[in-house]
């Protein structure tokens, strides 16, 4: 076997095309968009060296054009999720004693491959199946994975590179990286194709096996992600995927005694179940399971009276209703000071009403449908209840129509009370809730901030004003894992800002970062000593 001590290709965050009219890019996407709804696909589980199909069918379809079928995948049950973990266990030896060079060239050349080859498919299944706008799309399935993939490789040899900073006289103190032992589960979302790759590859990576379950509005571009892991290399049984329904597989997974962790991204409620699965378990398993989390998000925007109002209307409406409010890092509540509102109102009802709503193959529609009817319905409530609610008035949007897909308009409530419900509760869709304070009460808004509602994932604060700037840093230093100055609350980059939040929010492991692939790995210290003592007496013990 080969020695050495490999250096990789330095990772630089992977360029965002423009899909201009008339460009390259944008004639292979459409072309992709056109030859994917052409045809129904037939998506199988993938276990071990397997495709599995059950004729267990469940259709796939647009949210934004919610008749038409994009194709099948065949739902597993019990038995299912036994043989994955029986694959992924029976794949592990001859896995995690690859030599790490050979795991990370697979997942580089992965990331190539979503760079090339595959760009245009993965984010054209990105666009039908999860009714994401081609930049949505782009900046996702294509360049977030990637960096994902180039970060990690680096990140991993960094971890593998960490070693004991001493060694006395006649010792040599080592450290190795080891994989968990017993297998992986990564329970992934709808809203991130990038996310639904992240979670098994960065544990992957780091020499374990996995059981993956994609959120079932999302198989459409997981069937994607295998056939680019297989492509690149990944041998059968490393990544196991399966569609199962959650407490079936939870079944299972939480009482296995080789369960070693779960990587999770999901809702606040699902993982504090799975937590208390967990622990209620915790005797039947070989090790305790790394869990890792991140759930929801309440995210603020509050400006300063110092602030720009066209900056904090842009990043408002960018902020609350890029894919449609979508993202656990969101603006959903919003705090603007009394003598800027009618400048940033005035903005934002501009910007809102030059916005264009529909399928996402016409690339002029900035806005496009929400996931599903689950997501529709309960989206639409909060809007129908706000609309007779005290104290509380609709001034944008506040129609939607399910009748051909799941569209819900861009809709902004402005509340008297900074407790109303829309300003508390996590409603994941296209809505923006705004409280005017006074301007001159900007230290007490900021505590307000600080205690509305359970979670701290992401916040913005605007101002020209340092003191201020200083001052919110300081105040809300725990309501938020991803904090922006003078920008809006999302949009995290891979290598830039680590991504992830605390409290109701999650673990706060910082996807993107060393810190996540440190929870896949289990260190061993070993110490040589070259010439052994071989008398038991130390020199204290002489007579005077």
């Amino acid at each position: 076997m080969l020695k050495g001590f490999f250096n990789v290709p330095n990772p630089v965050n992977e360029p965002v095309k423009a899909y201009a009219p008339g460009s390259p890019e944008r004639k292979e996407l459409h072309a992709a968009l056109e030859k994917a709804r052409s045809v129904e696909v037939d998506v199988p589980m993938y276990i071990g060296s397997e495709e599995v199909r059950t004729g267990n069918k469940h259709p796939m379809s647009p949210p934004h054009d919610h008749k038409h079928i994009l194709g099948h995948f065949h739902e597993g049950d019990a038995t299912h999720v036994e043989q994955a973990i029986n694959a992924a266990l029976g794949a592990k030896h001859a896995w995690e004693n690859m030599a790490w060079e050979q795991r990370a060239a697979i997942f580089l050349k992965a990331a190539d491959l979503i760079a090339g080859p595959y760009r245009a498919k993965i984010n054209a299944a990105t666009m039908l199946g999860q009714s994401k706008n081609a930049m949505q799309a782009e900046i996702d399935a294509a360049c977030e994975f990637i960096d994902f993939l180039r970060f990690n490789v680096k990140y991993m040899t960094e971890i593998y590179a960490q070693q004991p900073p001493v060694s006395g006289n006649g010792v040599w103190n080592r450290l190795e990286q080891r994989p968990l032992e017993g297998f992986i589960f990564a329970l992934t979302p709808f809203n991130f194709t990038a996310i639904a790759g992240n979670l098994p590859t960065s544990a992957a990576m780091m020499g374990n096996t996995i059981v993956w379950k994609p959120a079932y509005t999302q198989i459409y571009s997981a069937n994607v992600l295998m056939e680019v892991f297989k492509e690149a290399g990944v041998p059968d049984g490393v990544i196991n995927l399966i569609y199962v329904n959650g407490p079936v597989a939870g079944e299972i997974i939480f009482k296995h005694p080789d369960f070693a962790g779960i990587h999770f991204t999901g809702s606040t409620g699902v993982f504090q179940h799975i937590w208390k699965e967990i622990g209620a378990n915790i005797h039947k398993f070989k090790s305790y399971p790394r869990i890792v989390g991140e759930t929801g998000g309440k995210d603020f925007v509050i400006a300063h009276k110092s602030a720009n109002p066209k900056a904090v209307a842009v990043g408002l409406v960018r902020g609350a209703f890029e894919y449609q409010g979508q993202k656990c890092s969101a603006a959903s509540r919003a705090y603007i000071p009394s003598n800027l509102w009618d400048e940033v109102k005035g903005y934002m009802l501009e910007d809102l009403a030059d916005m264009t709503m529909g399928g996402t193959e016409d690339f002029t529609n900035f806005i496009n449908a929400v996931i599903d009817e689950k997501a529709f319905d309960k989206i639409s409530n909060y809007i129908a209840n706000a609309k007779k609610a005290d104290g509380v008035e609709i001034i944008a949007g506040g129609n939607f129509d399910k009748s051909k897909g799941y569209f819900i308009e861009p809709t902004v409530i402005l509340t008297q009370d900074p407790m109303y419900t829309t300003m508390c509760e996590e409603i994941f869709g296209p809505v923006l809730t705004i409280y005017v304070y006074n301007a001159e009460n900007f230290e007490e808004t900021l505590e307000l901030v600080d205690q509305t509602g359970p979670y701290a994932l992401t916040g913005a604060v605007f101002s020209q004003d340092r003191y201020a700037i200083e001052l919110a840093t300081t105040k809300l230093k725990n309501a938020a894992g991803n904090f922006y100055i003078n920008d809006k609350p999302t949009g995290a980059v891979v290598g830039q800002q680590p991504f992830g939040g605390s409290r109701a929010s999650g673990t706060n492991d910082k996807a993107g970062s060393m810190i996540n692939l440190l929870r896949w790995v289990s260190p061993r210290t070993i110490k040589e000593t070259f010439v052994s003592p071989e008398d038991y007496r130390y020199p204290f013990l002489g007579e005077d």
